[in-house]
């Protein structure tokens, strides 16, 4: 049996952004990475304790306290100031795998954040909905931290 275009579309997601912010290269990784483990937040303000150690190999996770929490993914590359890379299921608790791509560059006195979130499996249509804006929150979080 072979899977129609169709069929292969439904288990895919592809997210592609551009994210300008007016701070440097390093300024603007290192905001990245605030916002990705300790300073992160839920999309209503609240705290949301994750841990993201920043090298290969290192890990991607929500802490709940106690042992207990979600992974969500492994760095499978860095080279700062200018690439992030990590693999795994991110929020989704079911059969899926997600790479996610944070490139960043300079443009004058801008570094401009290529984002890509690529995925593929049993992905529920409220997260398939819902992805978009929880990237858009995380990322103008991103932009206001590394632009102030």
């Amino acid at each position: 049996m072979t899977a129609t275009m169709t069929e292969i579309e439904s288990l895919s997601l592809k997210i592609n952004q551009e994210i300008r912010v007016r701070a440097s290269l390093e300024t603007t990784f290192a905001a990245l990475l605030e916002e990705l483990g300790p300073g992160s937040e839920l999309p209503d303000g609240k705290p949301m304790k994750m841990i993201l150690e920043a090298w290969p190999g290192g890990r991607w996770y929500r802490d709940l306290g106690e042992d207990n929490g979600h992974c969500w993914g492994t760095v499978q590359a860095i080279k700062r100031p200018t690439l992030l890379e990590m693999s795994g299921p991110l929020f989704m608790s079911y059969p899926v795998a997600n790479n996610l791509q944070y490139r960043l560059s300079q443009d004058g006195d801008e570094t401009v954040i290529k984002f890509c979130h690529a995925g593929f499996g049993l992905i529920s249509e409220d997260h398939r909905k819902g992805v978009t804006t929880g990237w858009n929150s995380i990322h103008e979080r991103v932009r206001k931290r590394a632009e102030e």
